[in-house]
């Protein structure tokens, strides 16, 4: 898994407003929470976390925190919904050997059988693992996989570590007949009897 090293300034200051003086500084408001502690009110560099941001599941040591130095997960990132830049970062808490819950993406392997169709209902799996040693992702290898197989997610094979968190029978991806339209029909108009559309514009016509 992917490691970033951040660093991290105390924020006294809270409310939109001094949220708002924070980003213009080019950083982002920050919470540090979790083993139980005093949630924790920090600022870091708003270009380093985002490009941090872009590995799921990033463990980012936190510097310059307290008497030293943090471990944490990125639990609850708030972007604009226009700018798309980050408003806000939830961070949790974890050590070295602790187990943590996370979404893991699902990277899917191999061809689908000739005449078949992949249908993924699932993007990512919710999985238990070390903290400090979190999979990238899972592989779905769909290589021999008969048209109408389906992949539950007690079916996926986990990385070394790693214990599903999801329920057993979710469905992750089947493979459907490609001749076969999975889209529901259309629904067809009803088509008014003859005259009657008539009879209907006359009668309000005359109200």
């Amino acid at each position: 898994m992917s490691e970033v090293r951040i660093a991290a300034e105390p924020r006294t200051e809270f409310g939109k407003g001094a949220a708002r003086r924070t980003r213009r500084a080019g950083k982002v408001p920050a919470v540090l929470y979790g083993h139980g502690t005093d949630p924790q009110h920090i600022s870091l560099p708003g270009h380093e976390l985002m490009l941090a941001l872009k590995t799921p599941n990033v463990l980012l040591t936190i510097e310059g925190v307290g008497s030293g130095n943090e471990l944490a997960l990125p639990k609850d990132v708030q972007r604009d919904p226009i700018k798309g830049f980050l408003e806000h970062v939830d961070l949790l808490l974890v050590k070295r050997g602790e187990k943590v819950t996370v979404d893991l993406p699902i990277n899917v392997t191999g061809d689908v059988v000739a005449g078949g169709r992949l249908v993924q209902t699932e993007v990512q799996i919710s999985v238990e693992t070390e903290a400090t040693h979190i999979p990238e992702s899972v592989e779905l290898d769909i290589d021999g996989l008969e048209i109408d197989s389906q992949v539950l997610a007690k079916d996926l094979k986990l990385p070394s570590g790693t214990t599903l968190a999801a329920d057993d029978e979710i469905l992750i991806a089947q493979i459907v007949d490609a001749t076969i339209s999975t889209e529901p029909a259309e629904a067809e108009e009803e088509e008014a009897p003859e005259g009657e559309g008539a009879e209907g514009e006359g009668e309000t016509a005359a109200e």
